[in-house]
């Protein structure tokens, strides 16, 4: 290729991954309904962005590279000390039961369905066994499941892809290790321990060069980064120069070591780490699904299908209510885990380096691992997201409908707001961080938050479970102000403060963006000096008459959604809604 014709290749592939992304999630819809079309799409049609030809075989190298990136980032997400009791034993059944069974059936099937050894046919069930967040989390977040169903899937996906990868790239020695010898006839143990020990040495090696940057020179944020990437990548180059690829172990113990020794000096977010992950799904879909030709699809369509069928109605079903077995689940919850297991991009990656490595040592068969794991991912993909929705309505675990809104501040002008969205229907969870204040909570009768709720709120792997607005209203602007930016990623909805002082002098609030609650006229002490010269919080429907003087805060939908008004728009009320005001109480009102 020319010169010209790489660039072209090599920006149009980042224009693909980031518009398919960006599409994605426009549409609310898992960004690989987008990459892996619109990638096999441009592929098929033109060899513009076709890897081999941009990149030749440093393609694989790469894929392995960006692979242990994307899993270090996934292990620092995981954090199995927040791994509740009640699921625990139930995550650790279906990953048990899961990687077996959908190993077992796939070596079994297999090979008679795509005329391939015994030993690829096992490397495909071990790709095959993974799931993956970046796959799972956009589906959920469509369907608004349960708390503890989603607690269950997610935590599923996450450790998949770890375990998945490593048991892969050890399948992967053992089929290529040996022509003679068959996964059926034995596995050859001392290659097997010798790849687990240089990964594990690799990880400690991570670790040690991480504590150093991040603990001993106390890098920061952006330095930290970097840090992070090049003791990463580089340690995990290393490894795969020893043994191929026991990279992917070194990265994954790394993470998993960053996420759980105490006194990593991580930086509270890493934004530029999370876009480079994103970035990399996205290339590695659109580059990986080019790769892909109709001619290479065309022989293994029908028995891909079969195989689908296969893992969705028989596999996945078994392994769910086996998991479940002797558990407080309901039916429903059993029935709808076994309705979800779509697999992402770690299957996608894994197939491409692994079958590209069998491919080149002369394993016969082997060229059909990409094309079969393509179609599952495609076909498992749209059929869970199409489906997930109307399933888990009929089966009766979608969260109920409305807002959950999380109220952080304990001054009594808060807790009367808290009680006065509580009476117009919503779901209302407190948070606060003096006892005095918690205590309030707990006597107006509110749900408390735990203690921690905050510190895990600006975990960047953390997630406000069924929380879909927060409403940050403590007596520290500046509180409020970076509350309002670091919780913004972690909660489903929108984040929300009161406003600062118009001549305040704090650090952060009065220059910091973000939409301000109730306007410029009621920032936080204009609301707490009308409380205490009288002024209530009122509920009432929306066809009544507001009274003179109140200001309308909120507007509370008919269907339990909250609207409120903001500095940028205000909340207009229709029919059947109610709405909640500031303003002098009624005669018969409560003081």
């Amino acid at each position: 290729m020319t010169d010209d014709e790489i660039l072209l290749g090599l920006a149009l592939t980042v224009v693909l991954a980031t518009g398919s992304q960006i599409l994605a999630n426009k549409l609310r819809v898992p960004a690989l309904i987008i990459l892996l079309p619109v990638g096999f799409a441009v592929g098929a049609t033109t060899d513009v962005i076709h890897p081999d030809r941009l990149l030749g075989p440093d393609f694989s190298a790469l894929v392995s590279l960006s692979v242990a990136v994307i899993l270090y980032d996934a292990g620092l997400g995981l954090d199995l000390r927040k791994l509740a009791h009640h699921t625990r034993g139930i995550v650790g059944r279906l990953l048990v039961y899961g990687v077996l069974l959908t190993f077992l059936v796939t070596g079994t099937v297999a090979p008679a369905m795509f005329d391939m050894p015994l030993r690829v046919a096992a490397m495909l069930g071990m790709i095959l066994v993974v799931s993956g967040p970046t796959v799972v989390g956009p589906i959920l977040d469509f369907v608004r499941p349960s708390d503890r169903m989603r607690r269950i899937l997610i935590w599923e996906g996450t450790l998949t892809d770890p375990i998945g990868a490593i048991l892969g790239a050890l399948t992967f020695h053992a089929v290529a290790s040996s022509h003679q010898v068959d996964i059926g006839r034995g596995y050859q143990l001392g290659q097997f321990a010798l790849s687990l020990a240089l990964g594990l040495a690799g990880g400690v090696v991570a670790t040690a060069l991480l504590w150093f940057t991040l603990r001993t020179l106390r890098l920061g944020e952006t330095l930290g980064t970097l840090a992070q990437l090049a003791i990463v990548i580089g340690v995990s180059a290393g490894c795969d120069v020893v043994r191929d690829d026991t990279g992917l172990i070194a990265a994954i113990v790394a993470g998993l070591a960053v996420s759980h020794i105490r006194g990593f000096d991580m930086p509270a977010r890493r934004p530029f780490l999370e876009t480079l992950v994103h970035l990399i799904i996205g290339l590695l879909f659109i580059s990986i699904s080019s790769t892909v030709t109709p001619a290479s699809l065309v022989p293994v369509l029908l028995p891909a299908l079969g195989l689908i069928a296969i893992l969705v109605l028989v596999v996945r079903p078994v392994v769910a209510f086996g998991a479940a077995a002797r558990t407080d689940l309901s039916r429903g919850e059993r029935a709808f885990v076994g309705w979800m297991a779509p697999r992402g991009i770690v299957a996608a990656a894994t197939a491409s380096a692994f079958s590209s490595g069998l491919v080149e040592r002369g394993v016969p068969g082997a060229a059909k691992i990409l094309p079969v794991t393509f179609l599952v991912i495609v076909a498992t993909v749209l059929l869970y997201a199409l489906t997930a929705a109307p399933v888990a309505r009929r089966l009766g675990v979608v969260r109920t409908e409305g807002t959950r809104v999380l109220l952080v501040g304990g001054e009594p002008w808060v807790v009367d707001l808290g009680r006065a969205l509580r009476s117009a229907g919503l779901d209302v969870l407190m948070w606060a961080g003096l006892d005095e204040e918690r205590e309030r909570i707990k006597g107006a009768g509110l749900a408390l938050a735990k203690g921690d709720l905050l510190a895990t709120a600006i975990n960047p792997g953390a997630r406000l479970e069924g929380v879909t607005a927060v409403f940050l209203a403590t007596d520290d602007d500046d509180f409020n102000a970076l509350g309002s930016i670091v919780m913004q990623d972690n909660v489903e909805g929108p984040v929300y403060r009161v406003g600062p002082p118009h001549d305040g002098h704090g650090v952060v609030a009065p220059y910091t963006g973000g939409d301000i609650l109730f306007g410029r006229s009621l920032v936080r002490h204009a609301l707490a000096e009308r409380y205490e010269r009288g002024s209530r919080f009122l509920v009432q429907p929306a066809a009544v008459p507001v009274p003179p003087e109140a200001d309308t805060l909120f507007v509370v939908r008919a269907d339990h959604r909250l609207d409120p008004v903001t500095e940028r728009r205000e909340a207009v009320p229709r029919e059947g809604d109610t709405v909640v005001l500031l303003g002098a109480p009624s005669p018969t009102a409560p003081r």
